[in-house]
């Protein structure tokens, strides 16, 4: 199981969203997602998503919160513990990412992107509540998800 990070950058009431667009064999490809990654050795979560986020969009984060934890049980890929974070205030100019196209979207308009299915099921938390999140989102063989778990 690997460990990796998800962040979703807010300003005003657009979110700084990553179309996985440019990878090989990438489990992201041409799905919509927040910017982050795979924690490396010795690093904690704080650390990981704030490297990731410096080097997918050039942004050195000011704000941001733990927002929550996704577990995603993914048969046709490795199974993932994600660490789902929120930033509002950050430094630097935005930059080419060598992953995709970063742009951003009006919060109501990320809900009619190609996301993962199960990212409805958090997003919503995310953007519009203070609640923290704990979620296993499980799919098949195909990447349809076939089950949600919430817990409190």
């Amino acid at each position: 199981m690997k460990l990796n990070t998800l962040c979703y950058i807010e300003s005003g009431n657009n979110i700084l969203m990553l179309n996985r667009n440019k990878k090989k064999n990438d489990e992201n490809q041409g799905k919509w997602i927040g910017v982050g990654g795979k924690l490396e050795p010795h690093e904690s979560p704080d650390d990981c998503m704030i490297r990731e986020v410096k080097e997918e969009t050039g942004l050195k984060l000011i704000d941001y919160q733990l927002r929550g934890i996704i577990t995603f049980v993914l048969p046709k890929w490795e199974d993932e513990i994600c660490f789902l974070y929120s930033a509002t205030q950050y430094e630097g100019t935005l930059k080419e990412c060598n992953e995709g196209e970063l742009q951003w979207i009006k919060k109501e308009d990320v809900f009619n992107l190609p996301l993962w299915q199960g990212d409805t099921y958090f997003l919503d938390d995310l953007f519009y509540s203070n609640q923290f999140i704990n979620i296993k989102l499980v799919y098949n063989e195909q990447d349809e998800l076939v089950k949600v778990c919430k817990y409190t």
